[in-house]
């Protein structure tokens, strides 16, 4: 609720009282006479503001405050709001416009991101439009229509008055509001949200323009429900998380902009000048039901998956390096027999990172004559191992960006042919088998990562000293930074074993075969993390092991990454804590600085070998 603040004068207490009569007022509370104590605080950030200050001293205008009673617990969903600061959030001046044609999983996790708004094109407006019109037939012919006048899974055959089919809607996204855990972050929901709007914009759901437009503004306004992240099956959409994401655009349950915090979704919409939806026939429905809980989560997997895949070339080179490996297993005429793509990729990045005519490599030329006649596997085999985490990222790209920009909800509208028909593309089999295929391949980068770790760090493998420290003993270098990615590759086993093989019999047996879709996707994202970070420890010790080999210095690009790295993070000279550097050279490869560091020379290679 808005509450005036009575002028500059006024102090916190009094603003409070203000906001409290009001709240008893709308709430219709018969005890609202009754002394309560309460604190004030902001929402943003919690800050705790004192009775007696002055609303001109610690406010500015349409800053978002809350009331906590004294003695009870804070509930966002019930605590009056008084709407008083505008934050220093600067919402993007760049558009994405959606078709439900043409959204792909760079583009959605930029609007996850928060780096553009959203519009729709004229076509997917027209499309939406002629839908709903079908629908308002309907509805004036009395035609009977799953979802728009008859109840929900075993209630089917159930016909619902005309009177009362909007309270169908509301009931339905209401009861499915049954998730649980924690909440997906802020960049999550954005995402879930852009997503969904992209599939009414197909124009096969058969929802309002007016109702769509209402979802765009608050995407624009970055008004994001609570959306607990555990609940869906993937079978019959993602209803639980939709149904949330819902619930906090009707008004109803928490939702967070940048300028209020976690407050009442009512309260917050208002604030920003928006109105909650009041949702028509067929409109609940149409929201709760699909797959873009996968599909966002899928496509954030994909995106990581595929950012961690190029790096992962660039700091095993390194560590070939480090071990004064050989470079012959990467010739060209080797992987144009075995033409796998990845594999012809991986070998050719590893060819314009290592020693060439291009970027000669004083530590390659000092082993020149060496007596090994070949590497170890996780040296010599790596454009196989990686590259096939490349094909397979590729395959679940192209999937999940089809999912994107499919209609996934039921019944499903075709204005053109005049009629609405029941199908099955709710079903989140597809991206949950992808998503449980990705976690599979990308885990490979860590095992491999993991056993070129050991090499870096024992002795009998490397000729480098033991853990990569001087004085050990005294020292234990990274004896445990070693023993964490071993820890996280065997959780990666674990996690990679498929959720979609599972299946459970729901909604009195009409709902009886599940995808299992939602966790899929979030374990994905976990093997993913974990990648990244087995590969940040590969990184901390290849460049460590270089240290060793000075004043010899590698090739040009990989010098680079090496002083990227310093930039963060200094050589161990002696034992200290491990963690910051591994969350550093996390940070650097989830910034992608890996990558961008070695692409101009890669481009530079590839250039010189053309003249």
């Amino acid at each position: 609720m808005k509450v005036s603040c009575g002028g500059p004068s006024s102090s916190i207490q009094s603003l409070g009282s203000k906001a409290l009569g009001c709240y008893h007022q709308v709430k219709k509370l018969e005890d609202s006479g009754r002394e309560m104590e309460f604190s004030m605080r902001r929402c943003q950030g919690g800050e705790l503001l004192h009775p007696e200050d002055m609303v001109e001293d610690v406010l500015e205008d349409n800053d978002f405050l809350q009331l906590v009673f004294t003695g009870e617990t804070e509930r966002y969903d019930t605590s009056p709001l008084a709407t008083a600061v505008q934050s220093s959030y600067q919402e993007p001046n760049k558009y994405i416009s959606l078709d439900g044609t043409s959204l792909t999983t760079a583009d959605l996790v930029s609007l996850g991101q928060g780096l553009f708004k959203i519009k729709l094109t004229l076509e997917a407006e027209e499309r939406v439009q002629k839908a709903r019109e079908l629908i308002d037939v309907f509805i004036r012919e009395n035609k009977v229509v799953y979802g728009v006048n008859t109840g929900f899974g075993k209630f089917a055959c159930t016909l619902i008055p005309k009177e009362q089919l909007m309270k169908l809607q509301e009931n339905l996204v209401r009861s499915s509001c049954a998730g649980v855990g924690a909440p997906l972050s802020i960049e999550r929901t954005r995402m879930v949200l852009a997503l969904r709007i992209n599939t009414l914009a197909k124009g096969h759901s058969g929802v309002s323009m007016e109702t769509l437009d209402s979802m765009i503004k608050a995407f624009n306004a970055s008004c994001l429900s609570w959306v607990p992240e555990k609940g869906t099956l993937g079978a019959s959409g993602d209803l639980a998380p939709l149904a949330h994401l819902t619930l906090g655009l009707m008004g109803e349950g928490r939702m967070w902009s940048p300028q209020s915090g976690w407050a009442d979704a009512k309260a917050v919409l208002e604030g920003h000048g928006l109105r909650p939806l009041v949702l028509k026939p067929k409109e609940g429905l149409a929201l709760i039901n699909g797959t873009q809980l996968i599909s966002s989560l899928g496509a954030e997997a994909v995106e990581r998956a595929l950012a961690v895949s190029r790096q992962a070339d660039v700091i095993a080179a390194l560590t070939l390096e480090a071990l004064k490996g050989s470079k012959k297993a990467f010739h060209s005429a080797i992987h144009e027999v075995r033409a796998h793509p990845g594999q012809v990729e991986v070998a050719e990045r590893l060819r314009s990172l290592l020693d060439s005519d291009v970027f000669p490599s004083q530590i390659a030329e000092s082993h020149r004559s060496c007596t090994r006649v070949q590497d170890s596997y996780t040296l010599r085999c790596i454009p196989q191992i990686h590259g096939v985490v490349n094909d397979t990222i590729a395959f679940v790209q192209k999937l999940i960006s089809t999912e994107l920009n499919s209609a996934t909800d039921n019944p499903l509208v075709f204005a053109e042919a005049g009629e609405t028909m029941s199908g099955g593309n709710f079903h989140g089999e597809y991206p949950a088998k992808a998503l449980d295929y990705l976690a599979i391949g990308v885990h490979e980068l860590a095992s491999i990562s993991e056993r070129r770790i050991e090499r870096l760090v024992n002795p009998a493998l490397s000729e480098l000293p033991a853990f990569l420290t001087q004085d050990g003993g005294l020292n234990c270098g990274f004896m445990v930074a070693h023993c964490t990615a071993a820890a996280l590759v065997s959780e990666n086993k674990t996690l990679c074993h498929p959720s979609s093989v599972d299946s459970l019999s729901t909604s009195a047996a009409t709902e009886d075969h599940v995808s299992m879709g939602g966790w899929a996707a979030r374990k994905a994202l976990r093997v993913v993390d974990h990648v990244e970070q087995v590969l940040a420890i590969e990184l901390l010790a290849a460049c460590q092991a270089l240290e060793f080999l000075r004043p010899l210095k590698t090739t040009a690009p990989l010098e680079k990454v090496y002083e990227l790295l310093r930039s963060v993070v200094s050589p161990w000279d002696g034992d200290r804590v491990a963690s910051p550097d591994i969350e550093a050279a996390h940070s650097l490869i989830r910034q992608q600085k890996v990558w961008r560091t070695v692409q101009p020379y890669m481009d530079e290679y590839r250039r010189k070998l053309k003249t």
